[in-house]
Order: structure tokens, then C-alpha cells, then sequence
């Protein structure tokens, strides 16, 4: 098999990457976000390729992109609440769940066999302009193999799946570095189901500026056997191939340890996600910095004590979940 093709994104590539979906293969390509490993939503044998590739399980659903708010809502039914965040933060690092309508051509595949379906429009200017010349769904979950850390760059994404992705449109390092918020508009109050680049303070704010109640409920993580209505809902998740420790305040033996603000890094890199504890600055750093700590083969991974305030939420969130006991 020919190894993965990577090329910079110009008018030349993605109409590439969009023939390339039309026949079913998969693409790779950048979201402010992460990278995403995208295959037409409405085509079922292309899903189940991302599946396969990912050897993801094929209960935890995908996140479908489209171009605009317009085409997100021709999919999914629009309520208040998708109403308002969609104005809000569209395009964006946020997804919303919807109900699905009878109409939806995106494949049961893509949606776990659910009733719903996760839509967002990303901002990324790559992304666009594949969604746009594509012109349907794009299913796209993060670009690397199932549980394990994120991809925030094209090395990452390389290195993770190697020859099962053929083209890889290359926008440099991702501006958030943080997956999507996820909010399921559902029902009556909005639901968190994963924390993420928008925080959980704008999404009240904006809810409370559209004239709706402003509180949120959030969804516990599942266990690696339960069903996920999103992705990134499973306590494992993020997981590097080291042992991840939160919340320290100094190296212990034999662990290459990350620090934030005053914390300094220890170990062989001495990593900081951010001298001066700029939470914007360590989500952008997050994954990069775990992917470098994971790759000096340390059985051990530290990382300093991040607050729980605004994007530090959705931080934490990624922490916990890779530091999390390994489902077998």
C-alpha cells in the first residue's frame, strides 16, 4: 500500500480530496480543532472505512461537517437552543446533537444507529473550502488511531495512520488544539456532553443573551462498555501509550512531567503548556506536548495541576480521561 500522500491545501488538492471522497476513501484534512479523518457521511462503505482505520467501535458515533448553518439543519432538526448557539458560535469549534430528520442522508453508520446526529460547521478556512467544493456531509472524527491522544498536527496524524489514509491536506498545527464542545439540543435544556474549545460560561452567555435559561446539566463520562450518544464520552479516551498522572507538583522517579505556569517541566523535555498559565496556550499545547512526553518512551506521565475554570474544564476533561484505568 502507498504511504499516506501529503500535500499542502490549494484549489489542485482539494478538488483531489473531494474526488477522492466521491469514490469512498478516506481524507484527512484540518479543523481549528484537530485534525479530522474525514469519508462522505452518506456513504456507508466509506464510514465503515474511518471505523476500520481508527479500529474504532462502531457503537461510538461521528460527528458530521458541513459548510454552513443552513446544511446543518437541513440534517438535523433546528430547536431554540441549536438556534441560538448555531448564531453564536458557527463556524466554530462546537458541535451540536440534533434529532435526525426522516430526510437526513447520512448514513445510520455515521450516527451509531441513533435517532441523533452531531453536526458542526468548522472554521477552520481548509476545512471550508473542502466542505463547500464536497457539498454534502463529511464524517470526520479526530485523525488517529481510537483512545489514543489527539492529532494537533500532520506528524501526528502520520505516525498514527500511517498507509490507512491516502491524501492528508496539510494546514499546519491546529489553532485550538482542543476537540469540539459538544451540546446535545435535544431536549428542553441543553446538555454537555463533552467540554471543548467554546467553554461552558459563553455557552450560558449566549443562551442567556438569546433569551433562554441559561442552565446547562452535564453528562457524567460513560464506561468503556456504554453506549455513547457523541464521541469522547468514554471515561478512556486521549490515552497515551505511558501512564498519565494529574495535578502534580513536582517529578517523581522515572516520569517525564509537564508543567503549567509557575510549575516547571521536568524529565528529558521539561515541558511547560504555559509559562505565564494562559489556558488558550495550554489547550493549544495539550495534545502536541503529550504526544512529545509519550514518544521519549517514559512508562510515565505527569502533568501539572490545571485550573478548572473556563477552557481549564475542558483541559481536565482530556486529563482525566487519559490518565483513566484501560478498558482490556
Amino acid at each position: 500500500m502507498a504511504m499516506i500522500e501529503v500535500t499542502p491545501i490549494s484549489d489542485a488538492s482539494i478538488a483531489a480530496a473531494v474526488k477522492r471522497l466521491k469514490s469512498g476513501d478516506l481524507v484527512a484534512f484540518p479543523t481549528e480543532t484537530v485534525y479530522g479523518l474525514g469519508a462522505d457521511a452518506t456513504n456507508a462503505s466509506a464510514v465503515a472505512k474511518i471505523f476500520a482505520a481508527k479500529r474504532r467501535p462502531e457503537f461510538n458515533p461521528l460527528i458530521s461537517h458541513v459548510a454552513s448553518r443552513d446544511a446543518a439543519f437541513e440534517l438535523g432538526e433546528e430547536t431554540p437552543i441549536a438556534t441560538a448557539l448555531s448564531n453564536a458560535f458557527w463556524p466554530g469549534p462546537l458541535t451540536l446533537i440534533l434529532q435526525r430528520k426522516a430526510s437526513s442522508p447520512v448514513s445510520i453508520l455515521t450516527t451509531a444507529g441513533l435517532p441523533k446526529v452531531g453536526l458542526r460547521v468548522p472554521a477552520h478556512a481548509g476545512a471550508q473550502m473542502l466542505l463547500e467544493a464536497f457539498g454534502k456531509p463529511v464524517a470526520a472524527p479526530s485523525a488517529n488511531p481510537s483512545g489514543k491522544i489527539s492529532p494537533s498536527n500532520v506528524n501526528h496524524v502520520v505516525n498514527g495512520l500511517g498507509e490507512s489514509v491516502g491524501l492528508l491536506l496539510d494546514g499546519g498545527p491546529c489553532a485550538s488544539g482542543l476537540e469540539s464542545t459538544i451540546i446535545d439540543c435535544t431536549n428542553s435544556k441543553p446538555r454537555l456532553l463533552r467540554p471543548g474549545g467554546i467553554t461552558r460560561e459563553a455557552v450560558a452567555t449566549a443562551l442567556s443573551e438569546a433569551g433562554l435559561d441559561p442552565a446547562i446539566t452535564v453528562a457524567k463520562p460513560l464506561e468503556n462498555s456504554e453506549k455513547p450518544v457523541a464521541p469522547g464520552q468514554l471515561v478512556s479516551h486521549y490515552a497515551p501509550r505511558a501512564r498519565l498522572r494529574m495535578a502534580a507538583e513536582a517529578r517523581q522517579h522515572g516520569e517525564e512531567m509537564i508543567g503549567f505556569g509557575p510549575i516547571h517541566g521536568a524529565g528529558s523535555l521539561r515541558l511547560n503548556l504555559s509559562p505565564s498559565g494562559n489556558l488558550i496556550e495550554a489547550a493549544a499545547n495539550l495534545f502536541s506536548m503529550l504526544h512529545a512526553a509519550d514518544a521519549t518512551g517514559s512508562a510515565y506521565i505527569s502533568v501539572a495541576k490545571i485550573p478548572d475554570t473556563g477552557l481549564g474544564e475542558a483541559i481536565n476533561d482530556r486529563l482525566r480521561r487519559a490518565a483513566a484505568p484501560r478498558p482490556d
